[in-house]
């Protein structure tokens, strides 16, 4: 399996990209992305979870790409307490344009009667590929966590730095980047489609 295959990225989240192709490096593919093939659709993401948004971004950029593997992800933070909010609204909570400390503000002020230990949250990350020949699939990875309200750690993005894991003793914000893409969402749902991708190709 020497053969290098080109694998687009339907984001454009740059740290997203980062720590996607981190997690990549060793397999077969050549990651690019869709801004670097040209391509800069207008995505509606309706779907209603994970997996529809995923695919419904996979499928729109193959469209434009034709013969490349494609891959899309959509991932959010699920809080229990909140009845598994924000979830796919995740990257809109608060507004479109609002900053993550606002986001956090918003979180702790709805979770203020609710005891930490009863905070627990999980971060999902669905991943949906196209092959070249239009087939497709999904795959779903998880990590779970307890939400500590007051923000800790410089690493990740997102909703990393209020995001405890308790195996561990601290937040995916304050973990070294390749200890986090071992056990992130992300990470688990990368590991899963490259054994699937490689099962395939032999």
């Amino acid at each position: 399996m020497t053969e290098q295959l080109k694998l687009i990225l339907a984001t454009s989240n740059k740290d997203k990209v980062i720590e996607i192709a981190d997690i990549l490096m060793g397999t077969p593919f050549v990651v690019t992305t869709m801004k670097e093939e040209g391509f800069n659709p207008d995505i509606v993401e309706d779907g209603k979870t994970f997996e529809e948004n995923a695919l419904i971004k996979a499928r729109t950029v193959h469209g434009l790409a034709k013969n490349a593997y494609v891959m899309a992800d959509d991932s959010g933070l699920c809080i229990d307490a909140l009845d598994g909010a924000p979830g796919i609204y995740s990257a809109r909570f608060c507004g479109e344009n609002s900053t993550y400390p606002e986001k956090f503000a918003k979180i702790f002020e709805m979770l203020k009667d609710v005891p930490e230990e009863k905070r627990t949250a999980h971060f999902v990350c669905a991943i949906a590929v196209v092959r070249p020949d239009g087939t497709e699939f999904t795959v779903r990875g998880e990590v779970h966590g307890i939400l500590h309200e007051k923000p800790a750690g410089e690493g990740g993005f997102g909703y990393d730095p209020i995001f405890y894991v308790p195996e561990f003793g601290m937040t995916t914000a304050q973990m070294p980047r390749e200890q986090k893409n071992s056990i992130s969402h992300r990470g688990r749902a990368l590991k899963a489609m490259a054994e699937k991708l490689k099962s395939e190709l032999g």
